[in-house]
């Protein structure tokens, strides 16, 4: 049996889908080592992986990571940086302990990759969003602002990967950090129905579909139809929006629930319309499985489980990476994209979702492709398959 080494970022969004892959190797009597941070311990051992935490290499948050996350290539470059100068000793004597037969590390998580690298170790990338190569990266729309962030960053961009040169790591410029060649061996949590130009990749990537650990339905009749609204783990917090939310919804013959995050102050949004179900947390794969219409900042794994149980989306994305899935899903018919954050558009939107049978028929079909992409087994396979 092998022995593997998991690397993940500390985002929710990038680790949940590996767990039921780790979950998958360790019930095939594999050993899995997953490198990782305190909020994620619980889940990674209930996976049955054995758990590393690495908080003590990760650089402190700047006060300003909500503006920055998904903005700012430097803000993650100079923590890759960082994270592997800071755990490299402890890498050196983890390999000389016990040398792994295979590396999985997520696609942001440029550490794992390096450590792969180095010490030339089989790698499988571990990627939750679209693949992205030449021909698909142009579809990362970059507003004004943030493509004037990013020619400003190049930079500290560049003394960011010499940084890393002098050290004897193998990086050549910042932009072997964020791309695979088409050598690569990687998993992509999606389907080619889903994937933009899917034809451009070869079968170095396998397209499982997502990971996912289904809960039980909620069998309780339901009387009206059901609008979710989630913004994500990470840019949750927008008060603003959710009260627009009350204001649009608050009227029409449906339910909402509402997942406002785990850092917005519930006392901020005022008193929700009665129709209104208000929580910092809500158990998201549980809701879909009952929801007519999702409106979405339009995260990969929210738009996958969302199409997974054939829901059509109101698409609200947040930055350049959200834009593109909002643009596929739009694209294919399974969303609507919201023109303006206020009542008037955002009550337009959910009422023509809930009454587009275009958009139902959308999200089922390409659901059925996702469901069909194997999953967390597929995943275990292509991983086995990688030493």
């Amino acid at each position: 049996m092998a022995f593997i080494w998991f690397f993940n970022i500390a985002a929710h969004g990038h680790t949940n889908p590996t767990l039921p892959v780790a979950a998958a190797l360790c019930r095939r009597g594999h050993t899995v080592r997953y490198y990782s941070f305190a909020p994620f311990e619980e889940k990674i051992i209930a996976a049955g992986a054995q758990f590393v935490p690495c908080d003590e290499y990760l650089p402190p948050a700047p006060d300003d990571l909500e503006q920055k996350v998904g903005r700012d290539l430097s803000l993650l470059l100079g923590m890759v940086a960082d994270v592997t100068l800071a755990m490299q000793d402890r890498i050196a004597a983890d390999m000389a302990l016990h040398r792994p037969d295979c590396i999985v590390s997520d696609s942001l998580c440029h550490w794992g990759r390096l450590f792969a690298q180095k010490y030339g170790v089989p790698f499988v990338c571990s990627t939750t969003t679209f693949a992205y190569n030449r021909y698909t990266a142009p579809l990362m729309r970059q507003t004004p602002g943030e493509a004037l962030a990013f020619a400003l960053s190049l930079p500290r961009l560049h003394r960011i990967t010499a940084c890393l040169r002098r050290a004897g790591w193998p990086v050549r410029s910042f932009v072997d950090m964020v791309s695979n060649d088409e050598s690569t061996r990687t998993v992509v949590y999606t389907s080619r129905a889903f994937q933009p130009r899917s034809e451009t990749f070869g079968g170095c990537y396998a397209f499982v579909g997502p990971s996912l650990a289904v809960p039980s339905p909620d069998l309780a009749p339901k009387t009206r139809p059901l609008v979710y609204i989630s913004l994500g783990t990470v840019l949750g917090r927008q008060p603003d929006f959710y009260r627009q939310c009350f204001v649009a919804l608050g009227g029409l013959a449906c339910d909402v629930v509402v997942s406002a995050g785990q850092t917005t102050d519930l006392a901020d949004l005022g008193t929700p319309p009665d129709n209104f179900t208000v929580a910092p947390y809500v158990n998201q794969l549980k809701v879909l499985q009952r929801a007519d219409v999702f409106v979405t900042h339009c995260g990969m794994n929210s738009v996958s489980e969302s199409l997974y149980f054939g829901v059509p989306m109101v698409l609200w994305p947040q930055h350049a990476e959200e834009r593109a899935v909002a643009d596929r899903a739009a694209a294919l018919g399974a969303g609507l994209l919201l023109s303006r954050p206020d009542a008037a558009h955002i009550s337009s939107a959910v009422q023509a979702v809930l009454a587009g049978e275009t958009y139902r028929r959308a999200a089922r079909e390409l659901g059925e492709g996702l469901r069909a992409g194997g999953g967390a087994e597929a995943a275990a396979d292509f991983v086995e398959a990688s030493f």
